[in-house]
């Protein structure tokens, strides 16, 4: 099984810009379709965005335009670029790896905590 440390998050102004990554350990990305939601402790996971083995990408509506996943499988690494953050972004980010297309999460690390200040 992969596991998987996410960093990357903070505090950022409304409209400001973050990236984050997410490193993978003990299997290589290369073999998984993966993915980033959001959900914070006590709260409902919202699917953010995935990207499949060969690259192909799907994204929720409300990060759609603002939000570029990627993938580095040389690096074992999984990338989130978000930028025109808003206030409703302010969440725990989480990667995982996909069992099934495209929200069906298998597994994921801790997370990273984003917030949007207006």
């Amino acid at each position: 099984q992969v596991q998987l440390v996410e960093s990357g998050g903070g505090l950022v102004q409304a409209g400001g810009s973050l990236r984050l990554s997410c490193a993978a350990s003990g299997r290589v990305i290369r073999d998984y379709d993966m993915g980033w939601f959001r959900q914070a402790p006590g709260k409902g996971r919202e699917f953010v965005a995935a990207i499949t083995r060969f690259g192909r990408i799907v994204y929720a509506p409300p990060v759609e335009g603002r939000f570029t996943i990627s993938r580095d499988n040389a690096k074992n690494t999984v990338l989130l670029q978000m930028t025109s953050l808003k206030p409703e972004d302010t969440d725990l980010y989480h990667c995982g790896s996909l069992v099934n297309w495209p929200d069906d999460f298998g597994s994921w690390g801790q997370g990273t905590q984003v917030t949007v200040s207006s």
